[in-house]
């Protein structure tokens, strides 16, 4: 396993992170337990969660994989081994706090449901799951239109940090991170931190992979300049890029299958994109999505490729993506590729 430095801070955290999300309606606890023996076992320190979870989300599944998480802490004794992301929801679900909006009562209560369902003191990286203001992520990108008081968004920021700190100094959370945000979200936080001598957030996570390329390019400058790197989410594009969704097919318990939210990239031209990139794996002896998370792995803006799957197969298989190093060959044929579909992604 490599490792590599989450933000300005002294942790050093795995290239490949355990994304949870499966646990409590995909996975069962039991095999929620055994992704995290594994995981620990190939060197992946740093899992990442949110108090969503389960997705697709529901009032039914909220919570159900912290709780998994927690109790494999209770069961294992593990709690020092992990670096432990976890989220705080934002706006818009009525079932969580009503719908409301992330500032400082909605922050007490998450995180304190947060810690208790996962069984800590603390978590590592407590990050907002999405801005109050929207987001183009979740299939928003082609209707997304800015429409928000910058002046009240600010002061917004200035009480998120402030009860951050907080925490912070109550030895709740360790560091911040943010995660579905834009490049003037970012750059507002990290100013108002600076100004006033407030927390730092240290992280971004966005989705990133061979079918989104959306943090290019603005967010590429300020992840490297800014010493801000990404979590990068969905690299197979909800297992997408493998080709089993092709030509509309749903295989059985199978992520698009069974989730609630439209995919906006069930297109043909989409299918195109998929099978081009499934011929350059194949012509060059490499499986296709060990490929596309090979090739989020060397992203120079990139701290963590945050994994997810539903089988031990896939998840070794995930894992082993971080032996291989694509050469010049194949990193050419992807931009030549991306330059081809550049009006999808």
């Amino acid at each position: 396993m490599e490792y590599r430095k989450l933000g300005r801070t002294d942790i050093e955290i795995s290239v490949i992170g355990l994304g949870t999300m499966t646990w409590g309606l995909q996975n069962t606890q039991e095999e929620g337990f055994g992704q995290m023996d594994y995981a620990l076992e190939r060197g992946i320190n740093f899992f990442d969660t949110a108090e969503l979870y389960a997705i697709p989300p529901s009032a039914e599944t909220y919570g159900t994989t912290e709780t998994i998480i927690g109790n494999w802490f209770a069961s294992r004794g593990r709690r020092d081994r992990v670096i432990l992301a976890s989220k705080i929801t934002g706006p818009g679900l009525d079932w969580i706090r009503g719908g409301g909006p992330i500032d400082k009562n909605s922050l007490q209560q998450a995180l304190d449901g947060s810690l208790q369902r996962l069984q800590t003191d603390y978590i590592d990286l407590y990050q907002l799951h999405w801005p109050n203001r929207g987001s183009y992520h979740f299939g928003q990108i082609w209707d997304y239109a800015p429409d928000f008081d910058a002046r009240a968004e600010e002061e917004n920021f200035l009480e998120v940090l402030t009860t951050l700190q907080g925490f912070i100094e109550a030895g709740k959370i360790r560091h911040i991170g943010l995660s579905n945000e834009t490049a003037w979200g970012t750059m507002k936080y990290l100013q108002l931190a600076e100004k006033h001598g407030l927390p730092r957030m240290v992280s971004i996570q966005n989705e990133y992979s061979l079918l989104c390329r959306h943090f290019e390019p603005d967010l590429y400058e300020i992840s490297l300049a800014e010493d801000i790197g990404l979590l990068a989410w969905s690299p197979l594009s909800r297992g997408m890029i493998s080709g089993k969704y092709l030509d509309g097919a749903r295989p059985e318990g199978a992520r698009i299958t069974i989730e609630t939210r439209p995919e906006h990239r069930l297109v043909p031209m989409v299918d195109d994109a998929i099978r081009d990139y499934m011929a350059l794996a194949a012509q060059h002896g490499l499986d296709v999505c060990q490929m596309a998370l090979a090739f989020v792995h060397s992203r120079p803006f990139v701290t963590s490729t945050l994994i997810g799957a539903t089988t031990m197969d896939q998840l070794k298989s995930n894992i082993d993506s971080i032996e291989l190093k694509l050469s010049d060959e194949v990193l050419q044929g992807i931009t030549k590729l991306r330059q081809k579909y550049a009006a999808l992604f």
